[in-house]
């Protein structure tokens, strides 16, 4: 297998991968975050029913703060890293191969040995590499052609890396 595609110069393409990889590593707040409100809310609900109720109450209503700034957090940083990325678009390439991903981004280059690969993870725009845990960079679907998209996707399920979401 030999895939070679460029990446044009889009201002919104950084974007786009930034807040890919961002919301892999943020979704947890929003699950933590919609529990805080949620627990948060039925405490001060059931609070106002009892005579103490008035000394747990401010804890509640901060839990539920807290669960509401936590839900936003991740919107937040996809959304700065958005904008602050804009600034990064320059053009680069992608060099797929049996034994490796190459990249290639204005005059840095950098890559990624499929041995050292743990997952790939499917979302709509990009396959999400990972190196162990960690998001380490993603592959662009749409800048391939559809025959070179399938022999990669056929390439990592056969190597059994490719997860869906």
């Amino acid at each position: 297998m030999h895939i070679r595609f460029d990446v044009p110069a889009d201002p919104a393409y950084p974007g786009r991968v930034a807040a890919a990889l961002s919301s892999v590593r943020l979704r947890r707040y929003g699950y933590i975050g919609a529990v805080l409100a949620a627990v948060g809310a039925i405490g001060f609900a059931v609070s106002q029913g009892f005579g103490w109720g008035d000394r747990i109450s401010p804890l509640c209503l901060a839990m539920v703060a807290g669960g509401l700034l936590s839900m936003l957090y991740s919107p937040w940083v996809r959304w700065r890293a958005r904008r602050r990325s804009s600034q990064y678009a320059v053009e680069g390439a992608y060099d797929i191969t049996d034994d490796n991903i190459m990249m290639r981004s204005g005059s840095e280059s950098g890559g990624i040995a499929w041995d050292g690969v743990a997952q790939v993870r499917d979302t709509p725009e990009f396959w999400i590499v990972y190196v162990g845990r960690m998001p380490a960079t993603v592959i662009p679907r749409r800048l391939m052609s559809a025959e070179d998209a399938e022999t990669l996707r056929a390439y990592m399920a056969k190597r059994g890396l490719l997860q869906h979401r």
